[in-house]
């Protein structure tokens, strides 16, 4: 670092200029902050106080610290006091000409060697750049609210930015504010928010369209991929307002079609539901800036079994894969009597020696007693004739992803199995529609897609096609609350809902690497750290293989027609150079 920084400028004290000035008094430097107003002044005040003081209740801070902390920071109204800053950060609303308003006063008041920062989360920094005499000292360093958690900062460069000021800015965020740097070009959305926002507008719509209800949606994502949150959730979080504004700045920028915000945005955003920040955005919260959800006229009723319930005591599943031998496991596990269907004798002895290990080890983890483990195994019984199915109450097909081949599977059934048995797919991706039409029975049959491992995730999405019983929906439901699962309804189009979700997500961040954008790993780094992913997109491509997200893709692809959906040529390229992840040794990375 080829400069010290003693002292910083932070211009907007919203939620997002309070967390970045409280960032930089925590780290030892002097903060001058300035408002529109006195009043704006004293809500920013306040805001940082407030979060100051919540720290030391929790410890994460002493009042001896906190009293110094808060004695680094001043206030003002004008913009003059700011002109010993060695960095000037601005993070005021996201309007360009106000932006480049204030950077050509600030180029006038600063020293030549301050760096002047814009906080912009999808607006050109060049744009912005221009408005000074010194476009060479300004740089994008994008924080994630909230500023004092998220450890991420995108660091955007210009064609013109001095790399002095890009690597004096890396190592400032990462030696002095201890955060996750990553260095990106000029571009609309930069990482984050180019990956976030179109996965959260794709989200709106799936509400808008009735496709699911909120709370199905964000469970979705939660427990089918381990998501922190849900989208409408985030959505809430960042405030509808910000991210219409974000989603329209990039949509004007790149004319991509899935940027353009879902008309429910603009439409809550002119009535005031802006989100937690008002109280009520897609969730009504217990008041303005709560996080605290209440029960509104949205919110479904308990789904419970009641009268349109039909009796399940005896499950049959069919397949002996992974998939299946999790489904006959936590299926046994939950008292229900299973009978499953493999292709032999071996491939049965397979099934059973699978479902032996994981239930000892999860008495060997203390999860289950002998006892119940002993139970579990006693009510399994394996087969190799679907003819042992005819008086099983629920019939689970996890057979291969061949649409023929299940066809003939459910036709098959249809004329084993006794009336009123329910028949369920766990397809990920193929319609459920057609199992049923194979059968006279389309009102019995239902998807039930799982997610692997089936004795560890929650999910389980509930498919409904045109054709299926009000009361097979509400039975599944019921099995699934039995077995310890969360279910999800939706309707039977392709990739559901978590897939049809995640997906996109995913071509879009390898489309980002094919333009040379970023780096897998720093594409990875950005979601990890600025959204709090558990993956990032390319290590859960190598995890989830690569030719199974290619034709997960194509199957979106071919039902939508969405442009933007189209695998990438990259995907493509990859999968025929048998280059397929984790399970042939080389993905987007290579494994030993």
């Amino acid at each position: 670092m080829s400069r010290e920084f003693t002292t910083a400028a932070v211009i907007g004290l919203g939620t997002m200029g309070a967390g970045l000035t409280e960032v930089l008094a925590r780290h030892g430097l002097k903060v001058v902050t300035v408002e529109v107003d006195q009043a704006a002044s004293d809500r920013g005040r306040a805001r940082i106080e407030a979060s100051v003081e919540r720290a030391v209740s929790r410890d994460k801070l002493s009042p001896q610290d906190a009293e110094s902390l808060l004695a680094r920071i001043t206030y003002a109204t004008e913009l003059e006091p700011v002109a010993p800053a060695d960095l000037v950060v601005e993070a005021v609303p996201e309007r360009l000409e106000l932006k480049k308003e204030i950077f050509g006063k600030l180029d006038a008041i600063c020293s030549p060697d301050a760096i002047l920062a814009t906080n912009t989360s999808s607006l050109p920094v060049t744009d912005i750049s221009v408005a000074t005499e010194h476009p060479r000292r300004v740089i994008g360093l994008h924080f994630f609210n909230p500023a004092p958690v998220q450890k991420l900062v995108e660091v955007i460069r210009t064609v013109v930015t001095d790399q002095g000021v890009v690597d004096d800015a890396v190592a400032f965020t990462r030696e002095v504010l201890g955060k996750t740097p990553v260095v990106v070009g000029d571009r609309a959305g930069f990482i984050a928010n180019t990956l976030l926002m179109g996965y959260l507008n794709h989200a709106v719509s799936m509400l808008e369209s009735r496709y699911a209800t909120r709370e199905d949606i964000d469970a979705s994502m939660i427990f089918g991929c381990g998501l922190p949150m849900g989208p409408l959730s985030v959505i809430d979080l960042i405030g509808l307002d910000t991210v219409y504004e974000v989603l329209d700045t990039m949509y004007h920028q790149g004319r991509d079609r899935l940027h353009a915000p879902s008309p429910i945005l603009k439409q809550m955003v002119t009535a005031g539901l802006l989100g937690r920040k008002s109280g009520r955005g897609f969730y009504t919260y217990a008041k303005p800036g709560s996080s605290t959800v209440v029960p509104d006229a949205a919110t479904p009723a308990a789904r419970a079994g009641g009268q349109s319930v039909r009796p399940v005591s005896s499950v049959g599943v069919i397949g002996s894969g992974t998939m299946a031998s999790g489904i006959v496991e936590v299926l046994a596990k939950a008292g229900l009597d299973v009978i499953f269907v493999a292709r032999s004798e071996a491939k049965v002895e397979q099934v059973v020696a699978k479902v032996t290990k994981s239930l000892d080890r999860a008495v060997g983890r203390g999860k289950l007693d002998q006892a119940s483990r002993d139970a579990a195994l006693g009510r399994v019984t394996g087969a190799t004739s679907v003819g042992s199915l005819g008086q099983v109450d629920l019939v689970v097909e996890a057979i291969v992803e061949d649409l023929e081949v299940k066809r003939a599977l459910f036709a098959e059934l249809d004329g084993i199995c006794k009336p009123g048995a329910i028949l369920a797919t766990t397809t990920s991706s193929l319609p459920v529609i057609e199992c049923g039409a194979a059968t006279s029975r389309p009102q019995d049959v239902v998807g039930m897609h799982f997610f692997n491992p089936a004795p560890v995730m929650k999910l389980v999405e509930v498919v409904h096609t045109v054709a299926t019983a009000p009361d097979v929906v509400d039975t599944v439901v019921e099995v699934c609350g039995r077995i310890g699962k969360h279910p999800v309804i939706c309707g039977d189009r392709a990739g559901f809902i978590v897939n049809a979700l995640l997906f996109p997500y995913l071509n879009d961040a390898v489309r980002m690497l094919s333009e040379h954008y970023a780096t897998a790993d720093e594409i990875d780094v950005a979601m990890k750290n600025g959204c709090g992913y558990p993956m990032g997109p390319f290590e859960l491509l190598d995890v989830v293989g690569l030719d199974v997200s290619l034709a997960i893709q194509r199957t979106l692809y071919l039902e939508f027609r969405e442009r933007g959906w189209a695998p990438t040529p990259l995907l493509e390229q990859m999968v025929r150079a048998g280059y397929l992840g984790r399970k042939t040794g080389r993905g987007f990375r290579i494994y030993g």
